[in-house]
């Protein structure tokens, strides 16, 4: 992880977190709108605030809320929500332009907006996980489709090779993917049937610690017998979900069965 130190940061747990700097446009974008939106749609209300009831009010902050939290993340919505809360204190109730609340039920509405929005932040959340893992299982099984329809169909092992080596570069966020016929050299990291990786007879923690260094091999068999490996290059991204790296061993295997079939690659 050395050429990643100005991504990532390691925490007591030793796992990687991606720093603010390094988070994607559109995250950095849907925080901004968290802090910024309820800002200025609060000072929009303040030509308002005397005839607008408090609680419709915070309904609109709401709103605004629960678009910061559906479009960005929960990070975002939770920014958003403090936000609201905190400009809801500021331009709506009395005193205005302090953060000072005289109104037992002005309080409890500023309460109830700040609860509200982190309930619609978290649900927001969990739906949008949901959406992406359907989406990815439905990508994954179309991978691993594709590669089984190559391997009846191909006249060489060859092109079930590189096709999957592609494959390998694309799900799994490789720098590079080169694949090994014959005898097994060296004890390098190794991706194992059940998508964890080890290191000589440890297994390591890639969830945490990310990759190790240097090449990490992927092991190909046919009928029991190794047949070849991928040499996997990570790349500097995050590491693949479990998900992924078990669909990367199945589109091994199928390699290994494609090479069991036809021969070895030249």
């Amino acid at each position: 992880m050395s050429t990643e130190t100005s991504t990532f940061r390691l925490h007591r747990t030793g796992r990687p977190h991606l720093t603010p700097a390094a988070w994607p446009l559109w995250a950095r974008l849907a925080l901004a709108a968290g802090v910024v939106g309820p800002l200025v749609v609060a000072a929009a209300l303040v030509p308002l605030r005397t005839d607008l009831s408090r609680t419709n009010a915070a309904l609109v902050l709401v709103v605004v809320v629960v678009a910061v939290a559906a479009l960005g993340s929960r990070t975002a919505g939770v920014v958003a929500s403090l936000s609201a809360a905190a400009w809801f204190d500021f331009f709506l109730t009395r005193p205005y332009e302090t953060f000072d609340i005289t109104a037992s039920g002005d309080v409890e509405t500023a309460v109830l907006l700040l609860v509200v929005g982190l309930i619609v932040s978290q649900l927001a959340a969990r739906a949008r996980r949901l959406e992406v893992v359907a989406v990815t299982d439905a990508a994954l099984l179309d991978r691993i489709h594709r590669t089984a329809a190559l391997a009846q169909s191909a006249n060489s092992a060859d092109v079930v090779v590189n096709h999957v080596r592609g494959e390998l570069t694309e799900l799994l966020g490789l720098r590079a993917c080169r694949f090994e016929y014959g005898t097994l050299i060296g004890r390098p990291p190794r991706l194992v049937k059940d998508g964890t990786v080890t290191v000589g007879r440890r297994t390591w923690d890639v969830d945490g610690a990310g990759w190790p260094e240097g090449e990490t091999e992927l092991r190909a068999y046919g009928n029991g017998h190794y047949l070849g490996r991928f040499m996997l290059t990570p790349g500097p991204g995050p590491v693949p979900p479990l998900q992924a790296r078990l669909v990367a061993v199945t589109l091994a295997d199928q390699t290994g069965a494609a090479l069991d079939t036809s021969g070895p690659v030249t």
